[in-house]
C-alpha cells in the first residue's frame, strides 16, 4: 500500500496533545510531512521550555506512524517556539523514556569508491569527501566551505555540498536555493542544484526559522540519510560543511565515512585557535588526514584609504599550522563584499569571479585538491604489493 500524507495525518490525529487536550494535528503542532522511500519525515512544534517533557509525545507520534502498513521508518523531530498555543500548563510529571533508535538503516551501497579506507563504506559515485570544520562558531566556516566548493568547481571538478549542520543549516541561503527536494521513483532524494553544485541540507526539509531539538541518535540518522540516500551522481569531491565544535555530527562523519581529509577554519586570535586545536586533534585521533588550515577574517583593508588593519591579530593560524606541521592554505580578508554576497546568496567566487577574493578561494581550492592527491598517493604507497610466483 502506498503511504500518503493523508494516511499519516489521520494516524497522527490519534496522538493526544499536551495535557491530553485535543490531538497534535488539530492543535497545529505537526509540520509539513515529507515522504521518501517509504520513510516519513516531520517535526512537532512545542514550547522550548518544555522540550524535554514532550519526548513521550514525540515517541508516540513516531510509534503510530511506524505502525502504518508500508512505512519503512520515521524520523520525527521536536522543534521549538518560545510560546505555544495553549501549551504552557504543566504536563503530567513522568520520566521521559530513552530516545527512540534511529530509523531503519540505509540501504547498502552497491559498490564503494576507491577512497574507501579502514573498513569505512564509501558513497557510490563520490571520489573524495572533504570536511570543512571549525572549533567554534562565528569564524566564517560555512562561507569558507561554499566558496571552497565553488573554487573547486571553477577549477574543473564535479562538486557537491552536504550541509551537515543540522541545527543551523546555511546552504539554502548561501546558495540561494529554495523549495523541497524531489525523490527518484519515490525513493532516494534528488539533490538541489545551483551554480553548478549539487546540494543537500536539512534546511530544504525544515523552514529556515524553525529551531531543531534533536538528540544525538537522530542527528546521526539524519546525517547518514542525507549522505547515503541522495542521488549524487558522479562527483569528484563532496564538500561537507560541518557544524562547529566536536560533537555527534563530527564523530559520525569521521568514524563512518572515508574522509579524504579535513580543512580547519579559524580566525587569527588566540581564543579561536585554542578551539581550532580541538578540531585538529579530534580528526587526528580518528585518522582523518588534515588538509590544512584557513585563516579567515585575517585582515581588513579600508575601502577609502587602502590601509590594512589586523583587527583580530594576524598570522596566528599560519604559526599554528607551522607548529603542528599542517599545510597553511591561505588568508581570507575581512571584506564587506564577501559578507554581502554571502547574505544575498551569490557567493563571491560566482558573483565576482575575477576579483581578488575569488582568486584567494580558488587558490585555496587548488591547494586543498593537491593535498587530497598527496594523501591518496601516500595511502597507495603504504599498501604492500604482494606478488605470487
Amino acid at each position: 500500500m502506498a503511504v500518503t500524507k493523508e494516511i499519516v495525518v489521520e494516524r497522527l490525529k490519534t496522538v493526544n496533545g499536551p495535557d491530553f487536550t485535543g490531538n497534535i494535528v488539530d492543535l497545529g503542532m505537526v509540520s509539513e510531512i515529507f515522504i521518501a522511500d517509504s520513510k516519513v519525515f516531520f517535526s512537532i512544534t512545542v514550547p522550548a521550555a518544555r522540550a524535554q517533557e514532550m519526548e513521550p509525545l514525540r515517541a508516540a507520534a513516531e510509534r503510530v506512524v511506524k505502525a502504518i502498513p508500508g512505512v519503512a521508518g520515521a524520523v520525527v523531530a521536536l522543534t521549538a517556539e518560545k510560546k505555544g498555543g495553549g501549551m504552557e500548563a504543566p504536563v503530567p510529571s513522568r520520566p521521559a523514556p530513552r530516545p527512540a533508535p534511529p530509523a531503519a538503516a540505509p540501504r547498502a551501497a552497491p559498490h564503494a569508491p576507491a577512497s574507501q579506507s579502514h573498513g569505512k563504506r564509501g558513497v557510490p559515485g563520490i571520489e573524495a569527501i572533504i570536511a570543512v570544520a571549525s572549533g567554534k562558531g562565528g569564524v566564517g566556516k560555512s562561507t569558507t566551505a561554499v566558496n571552497l566548493a565553488l573554487g573547486l568547481a571553477a577549477n574543473g571538478l564535479r562538486v557537491g555540498v552536504l550541509d551537515a549542520d543540522i541545527y543551523g543549516p546555511s546552504m539554502p541561503r548561501l546558495l540561494n536555493i529554495h523549495g523541497r527536494p524531489q525523490t527518484v521513483d519515490g525513493k532516494i532524494l534528488k539533490p538541489m542544484e545551483n551554480y553548478g553544485l549539487k546540494v543537500m541540507s536539512m534546511g530544504f526539509l525544515v523552514d529556515e526559522e524553525t529551531p531543531m531539538i534533536w538528540r544525538g541518535p537522530m542527528v546521526m540518522s539524519a546525517l547518514t540519510q542525507m549522505l547515503r540516500e541522495v542521488e549524487w551522481g558522479r562527483l569528484d569531491v563532496l564538500v561537507v560543511d560541518m557544524p562547529p565544535g566536536t560533537g555527534d555530527a563530527q564523530l559520525t562523519m569521521a568514524q563512518q565515512v572515508p574522509l579524504a581529509g579535513a580543512v580547519i577554519v579559524s580566525t587569527p586570535q588566540d581564543l579561536a585557535l585554542i578551539d581550532a586545536r580541538k578540531g585538529l586533534n579530534m580528526f587526528k585521533k580518528v585518522d582523518v588526514p588534515l588538509l590544512g588550515i584557513v585563516e579567515n577574517m585575517s585582515y581588513f583593508l579600508a575601502p577609502d584609504t587602502g590601509k590594512r588593519y589586523d583587527i583580530f591579530g594576524h598570522g596566528g593560524a599560519r604559526r599554528e599550522a607551522e607548529r603542528l606541521g599542517v599545510t597553511f592554505l591561505g588568508e581570507v580578508p575581512l571584506e564587506m563584499g564577501i559578507r554581502e554576497s554571502s547574505d544575498a546568496g551569490t557567493p563571491v567566487v560566482v558573483s565576482k569571479p575575477d576579483g581578488a577574493e575569488a582568486k584567494i578561494y580558488r587558490d585555496i581550492a587548488s591547494k586543498v585538491w593537491d593535498r587530497v592527491n598527496d594523501e591518496r598517493g601516500a595511502a597507495e604507497a603504504a599498501v604492500p604489493n604482494i606478488v605470487f610466483e
